[in-house]
């Protein structure tokens, strides 16, 4: 089969696309016909082997060292094409979208300790095999292919934010980020609890963020980005759900109300920040660490897709082949919503 296979850390030039032998599912697992997966700032890191504190180190996303060779790719989705022992031979045939978690327990609140495409094999190929209790029926899903893929990591995370920071009805939500994957959906998942929310983003997404449910859209590069927030929150922000860290992330405390909250999940603008200390416990102020989704998140997001209640922005649909492409694409920022890759042969 055709594979994106991580060779090592490093550049692009250490994912190299070539064939390789098909999976074959053991016992408890499935081997997925992967029609689409996404490609998402995790694989990046995960190549970079940005996720430790060392850079001398490199690590996975859990933060310790991964083995190469590593077919990268955290979402996926496609049709089970065979089973292992023990597993039921009707999944043959279905329509599924992969999770691409292993998590800390059987609950329902236990939360990731692995992911595809870093500490297991990804969706970066035609064929995945993964246990057969990561994979989800959507046969009946209106959604195509490519929407199906976009969803785990992205959406996944978005709903772990606003679940974790509480939002509900009638509160004003700031998005920052709200562009790409994770920053999209949490556009769409906030307006559809009732939240008004404010987009932050870079000039001339605004119309496709209204669309995705934003009432206010504002251009990052303002000359008083926090400031312009502020005043139109009418009041001050309940919740800033961000995913960009750096420099810019202690101005956002003063622009809660009291009681607000900052979820955060990301660092792609740098992962050390300055806070001024008084501003966030004077106003009983928090900030919250929030990392993809539990299972029962994951459920509930499956549930929205089998609905259609939730349709991921897709902006770029892309051959296996051309991942280097594709990755270019996401680092360069400039698409709104997901770009994801289709596998050959895949409509």
């Amino acid at each position: 089969m055709l594979a994106a296979v991580l060779e090592g850390h490093g550049g692009p030039d250490r994912l190299v696309v070539r064939e390789i032998a098909d999976p074959v599912p053991g016992p408890g697992e499935v081997c997925v016909d992967i029609a689409a997966a996404a490609v998402n700032n995790t694989d990046i890191w995960t190549r970079e082997g940005a996720y430790g504190p060392d850079p001398d180190h490199p690590t996975g996303w859990r933060g310790v060292p991964i083995e190469f060779p590593r077919i990268q790719g955290g979402d996926a989705a496609g049709r089970v094409r065979s089973v292992g022992e023990g597993v039921d031979p009707g999944l043959v045939g279905q329509r599924v979208v992969v999770d691409p978690a292993e998590y800390d327990g059987p609950g329902p609140d236990a939360t990731p300790v692995w992911i595809l495409g870093s500490e297991r094999d990804g969706g970066f190929a035609e064929r995945l095999v993964v246990p057969a209790g990561q994979v989800h029926d959507v046969t009946d899903s209106p959604l195509d292919d490519a929407e199906l893929a976009a969803l785990p990591i992205a959406a996944g995370t978005a709903m772990g934010m606003l679940d974790r920071a509480r939002v509900v009805a009638g509160e004003t939500v700031v998005v920052t980020g709200a562009s790409g994957g994770v920053g999209i959906a949490a556009v769409q998942l906030a307006a559809a609890l009732g939240a008004r929310v404010i987009a932050v983003s870079s000039a001339g997404k605004g119309p496709v963020l209204r669309s995705a449910g934003a009432t206010e859209v504002v251009d990052r590069a303002v000359p008083d980005l926090h400031r312009t927030v502020a005043e139109l929150s009418r009041g001050g922000v309940d919740v800033v759900v961000d995913v960009v860290g750096g420099d810019g992330f202690g101005e956002w405390i003063p622009v809660l109300r009291r009681h607000g909250r900052i979820v955060v999940a990301g660092a792609i603008a740098g992962p050390r920040v300055t806070i001024d200390l008084r501003a966030l416990y004077l106003e009983q102020r928090r900030i919250i660490g929030s990392t993809m989704h539990t299972r029962a998140q994951f459920d509930r997001l499956v549930d929205l897709a089998r609905r259609g209640s939730l349709r991921p922005v897709v902006a770029n649909r892309l051959p296996l082949a051309e991942i280097h492409e594709a990755q270019r694409l996401l680092r360069a920022g400039d698409a709104v919503g997901k770009i994801v890759l289709l596998a050959p042969g895949a409509p």
